[in-house]
């Protein structure tokens, strides 16, 4: 099975202006596609803006909403599916999400952020509840998490578990919590035996001032491809012979002991 060539997009767009983003989009996924790319990930609600404040219930929509219909164009346009972050509506509430179109169009997987960080979030969103959201992109089955949601070791081993072989995480991480792009990520792959695609914003954003780092981390826990602090689309390949060598040589998985992690012990 061929590698899957994966473009990450670290830019913060420009917040409030959907339209605007959607212009970005259909740049990166031109360059993506150019690169070979097969798949292309956006940051954390690239869609509308991050630090969009009460803008956040104006500019939300639905999973299949005109938004999602502007994504499905770029996506078939250059033939590479797209994974999103956006601000999705449903009824009275409003969830942080993130949405894959594959390359024709179709909707995939859409993914409601379980884990709200700070008040900003926690006043505007409500948490999703499933936590293992996954699709098939040619052969690698993709797995779904916003930011945050990564920081949760037990989050990532039930991806592991499911048989995830990349996930991909759209992000707004901010100062000061560089340790987690340069540290915690390459770790969560390493230690769930899977690679790890977490696409950040970057520069200042309101109240925020977010990092960029973005990075494809691969199983044997190293960055395969890393931003700079800037605007920049990167491409690294999510390799399946790589994967199923380091899972054969890693016992992370096999060695588990569950009955003592679950069980109470006296």
């Amino acid at each position: 099975m061929p590698p899957l060539r994966t473009a990450l997009l670290q830019s913060s767009g420009q917040p409030g202006s959907t339209a605007g983003n959607l212009r970005t989009l259909d740049d990166a996924a031109a360059r993506a596609a150019a690169a070979g790319a097969r798949l292309l990930v956006c940051p954390e609600m690239f869609l509308t803006g991050y630090a969009i404040g009460d803008d956040v219930g104006r500019l939300a929509e639905p999973a299949d909403g005109p938004g999602a219909e502007a994504v499905a164009r770029t996506a078939a346009r250059h033939g590479l599916a797209v994974l999103y972050g956006y601000p999705e509506r449903d009824g009275e509430r409003v969830f942080n999400s993130a949405q894959l179109i594959a390359a024709d169009g179709t909707r995939l997987a859409g993914y409601r952020k379980t884990h709200l960080f700070g008040p900003f979030e926690r006043e505007r969103f409500a948490p999703g509840e499933v936590p293992v959201v996954q699709a098939d992109l040619d052969g690698v089955r993709l797995g779904i998490m916003i930011c945050y949601d990564v920081e949760f070791p037990e989050n990532v081993r039930a991806h592991a578990l499911a048989g995830t072989d990349l996930l991909v995480v759209p992000t707004a991480q901010m100062r000061p919590f560089e340790f987690v792009a340069e540290s915690v990520v390459p770790v969560r792959a390493f230690e769930n035996q899977l690679y790890v695609a977490y696409v950040n914003r970057t520069g200042r954003e309101g109240e925020f001032d977010f990092v960029g780092l973005s990075c494809l981390a691969g199983p044997d826990g190293t960055a395969r491809a890393r931003a700079g602090s800037g605007e920049e689309l990167v491409v690294g390949d999510v390799d399946p012979a790589l994967l199923a060598a380091s899972r054969a040589a890693n016992p992370y998985l096999r060695d588990r002991r569950p009955d003592l992690y679950t069980s109470p012990r006296d």
